[in-house]
C-alpha cells in the first residue's frame, strides 16, 4: 500500500557498492515517463548516470549536499526544456517524487539533490556546471539529481507524532481538522 511505503521511505545518502540491476533501472525510467504533467506536455528530460567517474563529477555539482553522489551506484538527473511548459518545475518535481517512491518499492534508497537556484562555486551556478558536464542544451534547466542505490544505512520512520496535523484546516484556514471528521 502506498501509505505504508510513505511511512517507511527516508532519504538515504549511504549506499552499498552493489550496482542497481538493469531491470530495476528500466522500471525507474518507465515510472518517471509515466509521471503526470500539466496538460501532458512532459517537459522533463532525464539523464541516467551509472559511470563511476561521472558520478564523482556529479558529486561536485553544488557547494553543499551533493558529495554523497560520489558513492552512489546510480543517479538520475532531472531536467527540463522550459519552453515546453510554464510549470516545468512542478512537472519535474512530480517525476522526482514518482522516482523516489518507485525506488523505495524496489528496495532501493534514494535522496534528492536540489540543483535549481544553487551554486557550484562562487563563480558558477550548479545548473551551468551540469549543462556543460552532461552536454545538455543551453536552454535546459536542471531541477535535481536523485541518487539511488541499495541502502547502506537505516533511517527510522518519522513518528506519526512528528507530522504537522496542525497545518491542516477544514474548509477554511484556521478551522481545525481532525481525524474523526
Amino acid at each position: 500500500m502506498l501509505l505504508d511505503l510513505l511511512r517507511q521511505r527516508r532519504s538515504i545518502r549511504k549506499f552499498q557498492t552493489t550496482p542497481v540491476p538493469p531491470e530495476a533501472t528500466v522500471q525507474l525510467v518507465e515510472a518517471m515517463l509515466r509521471s503526470p504533467s500539466s496538460r501532458g506536455f512532459d517537459p522533463w528530460h532525464f539523464v541516467v548516470v551509472d559511470d563511476p567517474a561521472l558520478l564523482k563529477q556529479l558529486a561536485a555539482a553544488k557547494e553543499h549536499g551533493s558529495a554523497f553522489l560520489a558513492e552512489a551506484p546510480l543517479a538520475i538527473v532531472v531536467c527540463a526544456d522550459p519552453s515546453l511548459s510554464d510549470v516545468w518545475i512542478e512537472d519535474c518535481s512530480i517525476a522526482s517524487v514518482i522516482l523516489h517512491l518507485t525506488a523505495a518499492s524496489l528496495g532501493l534508497g534514494s535522496c534528492w539533490v536540489q540543483i535549481r537556484q544553487r551554486r557550484h562555486d562562487a563563480a558558477l551556478g550548479a545548473n551551468d556546471y551540469l549543462l556543460k558536464l552532461l552536454d545538455l542544451p543551453e536552454s535546459f534547466q536542471v531541477e535535481a539529481i536523485i541518487g539511488i542505490g541499495y541502502p547502506a544505512e537505516e533511517q527510522a520512520a518519522h513518528p506519526r507524532e512528528s507530522l504537522h496535523f496542525d497545518r491542516v484546516a477544514r474548509n477554511r484556514y484556521g478551522r481545525p481538522w481532525n481525524e474523526q471528521g
